[in-house]
């Protein structure tokens, strides 16, 4: 809401600055919130439906944003936006409580909780520790090769629906809503993906792992979204590679607490997303120098097509199998 209050582009950069230093412990929070509530089955379905809510968002955003800046212009636009944080945040205080808070849970439901990780309680995990697990790159930088990929679609859609297919600001609001529709829908159906491969007879971590791979390879077609000449085809592939974003992500969210005990899930999701906006801030600056050099969007979308298999692979490289981490504080 602080960004109503600028008036040069310096005060608006730093209410940037300061939305991001407080947004980025919100992830962190909630993949923990996930490990410490749902037993390991069912944290990529509990993953997907959270991560939807940003969706949801995203979803209102073009269809009240706009709306809100042409009548009473961009300052309004803020406030209106971060009300909504005001009402989550005092809804959050007053109701979050962990699982073992007295009279939270029952025994019954506590034993379904922990399940099959009794022994993940303990003191918190020093990040010097976690920094020399391989598991901890491996997810940092899956996260570092594709969270930029979501960013781009985030920021660069309307620039590029404009510059294609010559959408103002006023008529932007379908094209990005059916695409945050469909992405919501990959969010939730990724969390679940795992579950049919489970009953095929494969691990957990298998399942998850093979989930990845299906939503990596439909993230391919994007490839030749810069080529086509509809508009439809294009929201069409956009929609399906952002819903293919969005259930590799609820995937690999989940990857720190297969790997991690509970007390660590936190910290290693906030190292995560350290880096993943670090490649996040490194793309954008590449994709505007990109962008102002070719005048096309080909080899940025060839950059989102193939980020996902990439990462996939690192991360088998350097986690074979999603392996556990045995931490031992000293």
């Amino acid at each position: 809401m602080g960004h109503a209050l600028a008036s040069t582009v310096l005060e608006f950069g730093f209410a940037r600055f300061f939305l991001g230093l407080g947004e980025s412990g919100n992830f962190p929070a909630a993949i923990k919130t996930v490990a410490e509530w749902f037993p390991q089955n069912e944290r990529s379905l509990a993953t997907g439906i959270f991560n939807s809510g940003a969706n949801i968002g995203a979803i209102l955003a073009p269809a009240i944003v706009p709306w809100v800046t042409l009548r009473w212009g961009w300052h309004v636009a803020f406030l209106t936006t971060g009300i909504f944080s005001v009402l989550w945040i005092l809804w959050w205080f007053r109701y979050y409580r962990k699982p073992a808070d007295p009279a939270t849970l029952t025994g019954m439901e506590l034993r379904h909780i922990y399940q099959e990780a009794a022994v993940d309680v303990g003191p918190s995990v020093p990040w010097r520790r976690l920094l020399r697990c391989r598991q901890t790159w491996a997810f940092s930088i899956a996260k570092f090769l594709t969270d930029p990929i979501w960013y781009f679609y985030l920021f660069w859609l309307p620039s590029y629906f404009s510059a294609k297919f010559n959408l103002n600001l006023s008529n932007l609001g379908l094209p990005l809503i059916i695409v945050y529709n469909v992405s919501a829908i990959g969010s939730i159906g990724g969390g679940w993906l795992p579950a049919p491969f489970r009953r095929l007879g494969l691990s957990l971590n298998y399942a998850r792992l093979a989930a990845m791979l299906c939503c990596a390879c439909l993230a391919l077609p994007i490839y030749t979204v810069s080529a086509t000449k509809s508009e439809w085809t294009a929201i069409a592939l956009i929609s399906i590679a952002a819903g293919a974003h969005q259930g590799w992500s609820a995937n690999l969210f989940t990857t720190p607490s297969d790997m991690f005990p509970r007390q660590a899930v936190g910290s290693v999701v906030g190292i995560e997303g350290m880096v993943g906006s670090l490649g996040s801030a490194l793309f954008a600056f590449f994709a505007g120098h990109i962008l102002q050099l070719t005048h096309s969007y080909a080899s940025l979308f060839g950059i989102a097509a193939s980020a996902y298999l990439l990462a996939l692979m690192i991360l088998w490289l350097l986690a074979p199998g999603l392996k556990k981490v045995e931490l031992v504080v000293a």
